[in-house]
């Protein structure tokens, strides 16, 4: 048998698991809501255990616990800021302590400058704040992850791993009303190469899936702009993103599909970067 055709003890393929009845574990920051729902929510039907990362209080997401539950996966949420060293120790730790391996990190958590303003106007102080959650939180997650993989990859050659950042079209196409975001995402776009190189050595992959125009709580204030901008043909595919397109895409990425493409950029952008006369 295959090694992405494990079967756990549930019953629920265990694409990374290093044996019968080991389930694969997943983290996914900015996990409660929005696309990092939609991942969530696919890596649990995959038959992955899942461990959720938001700001908000664990009370505040005990729907959505109670959801992914209810879709046979064990569930944990670890409170913190990627932005925060201390968080990032302790989200790792949690993970440690309750489940002892984890096979896939997707990093998803982001944020929005909290006002948009032209390049010539931007403060330092929105720079900074959008940058160390985006760019800096996910780098530092990333490492303190991919030395627990080699750590796991060291003690069973069985050990599948992988990464997967969630950055964005902004990665390469310029929004002047919001530079700093659009420069954290074209950071998060080398750091995947980066690593794709660092732990290739090791077999562990690093993917970026790169989403377009995608209907989250990030982009219902400028509902209106791009309602218009989609009818008017700003992507093949005349309709919004949803957070399920991008699940979609992570699920087949860390289920092992694309065991031989580290280092690659999936879009799902209903073909928006695409140049067109």
């Amino acid at each position: 048998m295959k090694q992405s055709e494990k079967i756990s003890s549930e019953g629920h393929p265990s694409p990374h698991g290093e044996g019968a009845g080991v389930r694969s574990v997943a983290l996914i920051t900015g996990g409660s809501r929005g696309i990092g729902l939609g991942v969530a929510q696919h890596l649990a039907k995959a038959g992955f255990d899942i461990a959720i990362n938001g700001v908000r209080d664990e009370s505040a997401v005990g729907d959505v616990l109670k959801e992914l539950k209810g879709l046979g996966a064990d569930v944990i949420y670890c409170q913190g800021s990627v932005s925060s060293s201390a968080d990032r120790k302790s989200i790792i730790e949690k993970v440690k302590t309750h489940f002892g391996r984890l096979h896939v990190l997707v990093n998803n958590a982001g944020i929005a400058p909290r006002e948009r303003r032209d390049v010539l106007e931007t403060t330092e102080e929105s720079f900074d704040e959008v940058l160390s959650t985006n760019l800096k939180g996910n780098y530092f997650l990333t490492q303190q992850a991919a030395n627990w993989m080699i750590e796991q990859k060291k003690s069973s050659n069985e050990f599948a791993g992988c990464i997967i950042n969630v950055s964005s079209i902004s990665a390469t196409i310029a929004s002047i009303n919001r530079g700093e975001y659009c420069i954290s995402k074209a950071g998060i776009s080398m750091a995947t190469q980066l690593f794709a190189v660092r732990l290739g050595e090791f077999d562990i992959p690093v993917y970026e899936v790169r989403p377009g125009i995608i209907s989250t709580d990030m982009t219902s204030g400028v509902k209106g702009k791009y309602d218009k901008l989609i009818e008017e043909g700003l992507m093949l595919q005349k309709r919004w993103g949803y957070p399920d397109d991008v699940g979609k895409a992570v699920a087949a990425l860390a289920s092992g599909s694309f065991p031989y493409s580290t280092g690659q950029v999936i879009m799902v952008d209903g073909g928006l970067a695409i140049p067109r006369l």
